[in-house]
């Protein structure tokens, strides 16, 4: 097994090599974008009272680890492939061949560091990146004024009975138990709005939900009407408001597959959020494929003057998987693709198109 790769030390030189660039390059790429995010945000957070440096600096905390997340695969493969000229402009990578390995043999050690950063990349989506993305929303949907203490409440969900909407401010607790707050319903008969009833809270109430004290509006009259506690919503299940916003990028890999669950249990469609549930796992693993697309910068002679184009062909292989992996995931999310092939088909045409180029050009 130890014979695949080149000697300990070699190998050793390599992935730090490797691992060094990729990180040098991600910490330029996170402080660059950065800049540019907060020249069209700091304004904004700065426009909402009472706040100051400090929410600036809060608001980097929950921005960068998007982009963390975003550009690690980036990084990576300009990491590989400034690796890799650098060997072949010092001729190492000569070195390597003439020793009697092959390509494959000599892009082992960026493959073992790039498993590494692939769990490490999959560990930092699952744990950081949703929290950091959910709150970063519910501060985004408040102008970046004070946040509602987070209890695990969904806001502001709609759902339609019959012709009827619905508009709920909060839902807190599952199943039977869920409690409705802040109540509107948009009573409509063909297409035209009747009437408006609103209550402050609801509860469940047989196969509809009792809300309570309510009031109507009547559109047609222009009166107010305080009418108690009455039944709405009859047929709509719980499921169809607690379940009704389930956001892929706020849920850990874990939460995402029991919200997945649920919404099969409740009959709801769940396509769209399987394919991202799959590629939260083909997402990380990408950074595996990176080695692979940039090797066409190791091979070659570096004084024959084709060391640029070929870092070049290695960037433009690595960056259209990136637009194949987002045309694919949209596709998925519009139904047009299986989730399954919508999170791995690209990661796998690469493979193969990566081992056919390395093939083809130097074994």
């Amino acid at each position: 097994m130890t014979s695949f790769f080149p000697s300990r030390t070699v190998s050793l030189y390599m992935g730090r090599m490797f691992l060094v660039r990729t990180f040098g390059i991600l910490a330029g790429l996170v402080l660059v974008l950065q800049a540019l995010d907060l020249l069209g945000e700091s304004g904004k957070i700065l426009a909402a009272q009472g706040n100051g440096d400090a929410q600036v600096w809060y608001y980097v905390t929950l921005r960068a680890p998007q982009i963390i997340a975003r550009f690690l695969p980036f990084s990576v493969l300009l990491g590989t492939i400034l690796t890799l000229i650098t060997m072949n402009q010092n001729s190492e990578v000569i070195a390597l061949k003439g020793a009697g390995m092959s390509a494959h043999q000599v892009l082992a050690p960026l493959i073992v560091a790039s498993m590494g950063v692939a769990v490490l990349s999959f560990a930092f989506n699952d744990r950081v990146v949703p929290r950091a993305t959910a709150t970063l929303n519910r501060w985004q949907k408040v102008d970046y004024g004070p946040m509602p203490v987070d209890r695990g409440d969904r806001t502001n969900v709609w759902v339609r009975s019959g012709p009827d909407l619905i508009e709920v401010d909060t839902i807190n607790g599952r199943g039977n138990a869920a409690e409705l707050g802040g109540i509107t319903v948009y009573d409509r008969q063909g297409g035209a709005l009747r009437a408006i009833i609103t209550a402050p809270r609801g509860r469940r109430a047989g196969d509809g939900w009792a809300v309570a004290p309510a009031q109507r509006f009547d559109v047609a009259s222009g009166k107010i009407s305080q009418i108690g506690e009455m039944v709405i919503a009859r047929g709509v299940t719980p499921d169809q408001f607690t379940l009704a916003s389930v956001d892929a990028d706020e849920l850990s890999f874990g939460a995402l597959r029991e919200a997945i669950g649920d919404l099969k249990a409740a009959g709801r469609p769940t396509k769209a959020l399987e394919g991202s549930l799959w590629h939260k796992l083909s997402g990380p693993l990408s950074s595996v494929l990176m080695p692979l697309l940039g090797a066409v910068a190791a091979f070659g002679i570096a004084r024959s003057g084709k060391l640029f184009v070929r870092a070049v062909i290695g960037m433009a292989l690595g960056f259209a998987y990136f637009v194949a992996d987002n045309f694919a995931l949209a596709m998925g999310n519009l139904g047009a693709y299986p989730p399954f092939l919508a999170a791995w088909a690209p990661f796998l045409l690469f493979l193969f198109i990566g081992e056919t180029v390395l093939l083809r050009t130097e074994e």
